[in-house]
């Protein structure tokens, strides 16, 4: 049985349609990438899949039961980290438990737990700063945390790579695949980056058109990369610099 699936799933915002006749089903435990154009609706179809974002039209179903609202054991990382500035590393990572009301009932548990995450993304030395004295890298990382304290099933990517520079992108491309894999959760990203879709996904989804649809769904081979550049060509974008 699919995990998420959109059935016929159009969204319009004010005047205009962005989305209009969707269908998307990805199975429990698989890693999707969606591509397509910025401004094609990658980022509303992400939100929908999270149930953050009512369709206009069309419904979500998560292991075939309709939802409305947001998807349990479904978390999201964005393009910036939105740390909280005046908290550690730390207590940014523990925000689930204590949102959850496990940090209340057991803190040594829970503290215990976010370090072991903290230390499994070399973070532990960091635990105690606070994220303006942190990396670009390591504020997405101390994210990436903070998105794996709440014990999600579904890990959602709205372009979490693209403020870092290629060796950075690179090393927590690295990170993700490695924890998903690890934690056996369902992974989704939307991106217009190839190199993401190759290091992260398995299948790939191309929205494109006005409103957009799916124009493409496909597997993606043992050299995933090459896959993609065959069907993009070379104009495939490349990474942004990272902020400065």
């Amino acid at each position: 049985m699919s995990q998420l699936s959109l059935q016929g799933v159009a969204f319009r915002y004010g005047a205009g349609t962005v989305l209009e006749r969707v269908d998307v089903t990805v199975a429990a435990g698989e890693r999707v990438g969606i591509l397509g154009r910025s401004g094609v609706g990658k980022s509303t179809l992400l939100q929908i899949l999270a149930g953050l974002v009512a369709p206009s039209s069309g419904g979500l179903q998560v292991e075939g039961a309709a939802v409305k609202g947001p998807v349990p054991g479904c978390t999201m990382m964005f393009q910036r980290p939105a740390l909280l500035p005046w908290a550690s590393v730390l207590d940014n990572v523990l925000l689930p438990a204590r949102l959850a009301g496990r940090l209340a009932r057991d803190r040594a548990a829970c503290e215990r737990e976010a370090l072991r995450l903290l230390d499994d993304l070399g973070l532990a030395e960091h635990a105690q700063a606070k994220p303006h004295q942190l990396s670009g890298g390591q504020q997405q990382r101390t994210a990436l945390a903070r998105a794996l304290a709440s014990r999600p099933r579904i890990l959602l990517l709205d372009e979490p790579f693209s403020a870092l520079d290629p060796e950075m992108r690179s090393a927590l491309r690295a990170d993700v695949l490695r924890l998903a894999r690890q934690n056996d959760l369902t992974l989704v990203i939307v991106t217009h980056d190839l190199a993401d879709v190759a290091a992260l996904a398995s299948r790939a989804i191309v929205l494109g058109g006005r409103p957009a649809r799916v124009t493409a769904d496909f597997r993606l081979g043992s050299d995933a990369e090459a896959d993609l550049r065959r069907r993009f060509g070379a104009e495939a974008s490349a990474p942004r610099r990272a902020a400065a």
